[in-house]
């Protein structure tokens, strides 16, 4: 599809995951053991035939770029494909300056060089896989100026709050931009992506702007529901929105179970990330794991259940490990206990043996920490 350009869009405003995000921007964190969130949105657009990719990162870029790398492990077409890092400096101090809307304009001379007529916009924070040549087809088929995409659920009133919704009208024209409240269980959740023209994206930008520097790509887009044609796209599949931290830990939870990975991950649209030698991961004889994920490069002697481990990890003899995120080069100590937990990367648990929080607020234990 040579019709388009993506952009990788950072975190909207109400998106704070507690604790994780002091370390990387929301695009870098570990996903499932081997994977980075980052790495849903770019290989849903090489997979859709999008090669030139632009990745926004408002704050904390050393982990996301160092992924990122040059972004050949994406299947990026070498000849005339390119990944783009672009940064936003703009109020750094204010965050409610710094928005995406700020980023767009700082960076307008990329945006306008792209020799591509169309743009997807996709969301940095999103579990999801979609074709968006199908997308944009639709888009140009309908003769919409703008296509939103979004997913139906009936469990927002406890879920999705962080997220936004759409009104529809009975021809899937978007009435209005809302946030969700949790006042119903049923709606259909704004999936942060877009489909529109180059140019109409750049009169948006500059719309914006003139309107309030606070203003966001979804705000502009809400106040021009009445004057154009805006369309919605609905969703079908796995669909996680990570908007803070018991959001993050559900979804990796929630792909432990294979049936639901199946809805994910199927052999027709690979998931891309950068790849680590390592070697396989070691399982001793005291080890016992049942229904987890584990990556390569760990040594197990204790016990795993109903737990994602990430890569370079070691858990103990006599450790139990339960109902946990482990993300990667973690130590579980001989015969400690954790169990509902979010591990950051390279902490250690040896002294105190028991780490349990309960199931409906799991814990969190920071980034290189000796408990």
């Amino acid at each position: 599809m040579s019709k388009a350009f993506g952009i990788v869009n950072f975190a909207g405003r109400n998106v704070n995951v507690e604790g994780m995000q002091m370390y990387r921007p929301l695009g870098a964190f570990s996903f499932l053991g081997r994977y980075r969130v980052v790495d849903f949105p770019i290989s849903n657009m090489t997979n859709s035939g999008i090669d030139h990719i632009q990745v926004y990162i408002r704050r904390k870029p050393r982990s996301l770029v160092e992924h990122l790398g040059t972004g050949r492990h994406y299947n990026i077409n070498s000849k005339r494909g390119r990944l783009q890092v672009l940064f936003s400096e703009t109020g750094v101090d204010n965050s409610l300056y710094n928005n995406d809307i700020a980023a767009f304009q700082e960076n307008i001379e990329c945006i306008e060089k792209v020799p591509y007529p169309y743009v997807v916009i996709a969301p940095s924070y999103m579990i999801y896989t979609m074709d968006y040549s199908t997308l944009l087809q639709e888009h140009i088929d309908s003769g919409a100026d703008i296509t939103l995409l979004y997913h139906s659920v009936d469990n927002a009133k406890e879920a999705f709050l962080n997220c936004y919704t759409l009104n529809l009208n009975r021809q899937k024209g978007v009435l209005s931009i809302e946030e969700n409240h949790g006042n119903a269980k049923n709606k259909n959740i704004f999936m942060d992506t877009y489909v529109m023209k180059k140019e109409l994206f750049l009169e948006l930008i500059h719309k914006a702007k003139s309107l309030s520097s606070m203003y966001t790509l979804v705000d502009v887009v809400n106040s021009q529901c009445t004057e154009l044609n805006v369309r919605a796209h609905s969703h079908r599949g796995y669909f996680a929105s990570i908007t803070d931290f018991k959001s993050y830990y559900n979804a990796n939870i929630s792909l432990i179970d294979y049936k639901v990975a199946d809805t994910l991950f199927t052999d027709n649209w690979p998931i891309y990330t950068r790849t680590n030698d390592s070697c396989p991961t070691q399982y001793y004889e005291s080890a016992n794991v049942r229904k987890s994920v584990i990556s390569n490069g760990c040594q197990i002697e204790g016990t795993v259940e109903s737990s994602v481990i990430g890569r370079g990890c070691t858990i103990k003899e006599g450790a139990v490990v339960k109902n946990s995120v482990i993300l990667p080069g973690v130590e579980i100590g001989k015969d400690v206990h954790v169990e509902n937990q979010v591990v950051d990367k390279n902490a250690r648990l040896i002294r105190m043996k028991e780490i349990v929080s309960d199931p409906d607020n799991p814990g969190y234990v920071k980034r290189s920490d000796i408990l």
